[in-house]
């Protein structure tokens, strides 16, 4: 064997070995590198895939829960103007501070800090935010000057921000808090006309979403979800300038006879329109707080009352249509001013004697009122009175408004009809009684009363034109020398009205020493503009006669009101119409006519 045979394989065998056997084991490392990572890309394409499309929704929600927010956009709550463009109700803005109270709760050493700011006890604060702090929203101050809010606010406390809202604010305040009503915090119409006009007056608020920093201060708007829709305006009927004329004068009465309450409306007859509504007691829709249920009643919408004396020009109307009476006939005999009907005295102030249907309207008698009523066919009675609305609602849209009340005909007892011919045995609100005499001051037609200017109505002739504008000329003898509301005169305009002065209800029946003193009436007579009642319930100093109390305060109220609207004067040198006053009142006697009103009190119980 060559040296060549010996050595070559001792030499290249377990080299050449040893280079397959790296060679293979590189190949199977790199294989199974190459391997792990592309099942590693594999893994990461799948779960690139599973956030990407599988759950990208889920992890997109729950990023957003952290970071996107969908705030609201707070809308102005609509003006209310009267009449004449001048505000009555409108919304300033105002921030509502709230927090986060965990993140609040991190900082808990800042807490007196913020407690100062905001005016509050830090304990309190504290254990307000612990008990919530599972919550993410919560209010600490609403409705806060936008500068005091701006103080707490620079803080930088985390967890505290700022919500832009509006407040409402009555510029008027007590004046015209009847009319108006109120809004709650979250301002949203709670009564009056803000209650019943809260749809067109609030407006829908927007809403946008928002990127929040984890300090909740937004640091992106994402998008406008919803576009805010601001309230709409609303013109009322009211003329400010008259309504505080009526709130004055009818102030100043009630301090002087000492009386419950009271109040005043103020129709315009050719419209129906309300150009004035007064209740006292009040209260000041800015300062809420500090009333009570009671004074924010609307009397003259809710509360009802016998009418006494001031509900016969109506039977007076469904006499001349009866077609039995006329202004001037027949004669009605008083009887010495006493009439025992079925047990019952009903009985007047003073022996007027024999009357024309005109002179019971003058003198106000309960005895010839009676004696009319018990004359009439019971129906035409009832109907009459219903025709102008007692016993129903007047539709004017306002909440809580009364219907009265008025007793079917057919269930009326003989009694019942004679004392309902002077006022007893129904109930009415101020509103009502305003409206049936502004029906009588508009030839016999009947608007329905509003609280918005230019509403139309569908007006209703309920009664011949020719029966009220008689009825009107028999009222006029009340303000005439002679008459009952001496006191109601304007000079240069004749008015139209009449008195009424009635028993109180009370527990067994009447009381003898409460009453309800009342006047409506309308004027420039010939052309009536405007009509208004006043009710003064229960004066206890001086007079409590309808003539001596309400009847004045007509006639201060009116006088502003008529050169406010710039009315012409229908009587100018004279301060009543007619001629003579024996004429003029009906009387058939002859008793001397005196310039100094009379009463119309019922004296006793009127009750059947």
């Amino acid at each position: 064997m060559s040296w060549r045979d010996r050595t070559t394989p001792m030499q290249s065998g377990p080299s050449q070995g040893r280079r397959r056997g790296n060679g293979a084991s590189t190949r199977k490392r790199m294989v199974l590198v190459i391997g792990v990572l592309g099942l590693a890309s594999l893994g990461l394409v799948a779960r690139a895939f599973d956030l990407q499309v599988v759950r990208k929704q889920f992890y997109q929600n729950q990023g957003d829960a952290r970071f996107l927010r969908e705030m609201p956009i707070a809308v102005s709550r609509g003006t209310v103007f009267d009449r004449n463009g001048e505000p009555l109700a409108v919304s300033t803005p105002v921030v509502s501070i709230w927090a986060n109270p965990s993140e609040v709760l991190e900082s808990e050493d800042r807490i007196p800090q913020l407690a100062r700011a905001l005016g509050a006890n830090p304990d309190e604060i504290k254990q307000y935010l612990m008990q919530r702090s599972e919550r993410e929203f919560v209010y600490l101050r609403r409705q806060m000057n936008p500068d005091a809010a701006q103080v707490v606010l620079d803080l930088g406390i985390p967890g505290v921000n700022g919500q832009r809202e509006y407040r409402r604010y009555y510029p008027s305040g007590e004046v015209t808090s009847h009319i108006l009503g109120f809004t709650n915090i979250d301002d949203h119409g709670q009564e009056g006309l803000e209650l019943a006009f809260d749809d067109w007056l609030a407006g829908k608020p927007g809403a946008k979403r928002v990127i929040r920093d984890r300090m909740g201060h937004v640091v992106e708007d994402v998008e406008l979800v919803r576009e805010p829709q601001p309230g709409r305006n609303l013109t009322l009927s009211i003329d400010r300038r008259i309504q505080f004329l009526a709130y004055n004068e009818l102030k100043n009465a009630l301090e002087q006879s000492q009386s419950d309450s009271g109040s005043m409306v103020i129709l315009d007859a050719p419209t129906g329109e309300v150009l004035a509504m007064v209740n006292l007691p009040t209260y000041n829709p800015n300062a809420l707080r500090a009333s009570n249920a009671s004074q924010r009643r609307n009397r003259a919408m809710t509360d009802v009352l016998e009418p006494g004396s001031t509900i016969k020009p109506i039977l007076m109307t469904a006499a001349l249509s009866s077609g039995k009476y006329t202004p001037t006939s027949p004669m009605i005999d008083t009887g010495g001013g006493h009439w025992f009907f079925q047990g019952h005295d009903i009985h007047d102030t003073h022996n007027w004697g024999v009357l024309t249907p005109t002179g019971v309207i003058t003198k106000s008698s309960n005895v010839g009122a009676a004696h009319i009523a018990m004359q009439l066919d019971t129906a035409l009675m009832y109907d009459t009175y219903r025709a102008f609305g007692f016993g129903n609602s007047t539709s004017s849209g306002f909440p809580g408004e009364s219907s009265g009340l008025l007793k079917v005909g057919r269930d009326w007892r003989p009694l019942e009809k004679a004392i309902m011919g002077y006022g007893y045995g129904l109930n009415v609100t101020a509103l009502q009684l305003a409206n049936a005499y502004a029906t009588l001051a508009n030839n016999g037609v009947m608007h329905t009363p509003t609280f918005i200017k230019g509403a139309d109505g569908e007006p209703k002739a309920i009664v011949a034109t020719q029966v009220a504008n008689d009825v009107v000329k028999m009222m006029e003898t009340v303000t005439a020398p002679g008459g009952t509301a001496t006191t109601a005169r304007i000079a240069n305009y004749i008015v139209a009205g009449k008195t009424g002065t009635a028993h109180k209800a009370s527990i067994g029946g009447y009381s003898k020493n409460s009453y309800t003193a009342a006047f409506a009436g309308m004027v420039p007579a010939s052309n009536p503009r405007l009509v208004a009642v006043v009710i003064v319930d229960n004066p206890k100093k001086g007079s409590y006669y309808g003539g001596m109390v309400s009847g004045p305060v007509f006639a201060r109220v009116m006088e502003g009101a008529l050169r406010l609207l710039d009315v012409p004067p229908d009587n100018i040198g004279r301060w009543y119409a007619g001629g003579p006053m024996q004429g003029e009142n009906g009387l058939a006697g002859s008793k001397p006519p005196t310039d100094q009103p009379i009463d119309d009190a019922p004296i006793g119980d009127p009750t059947p």
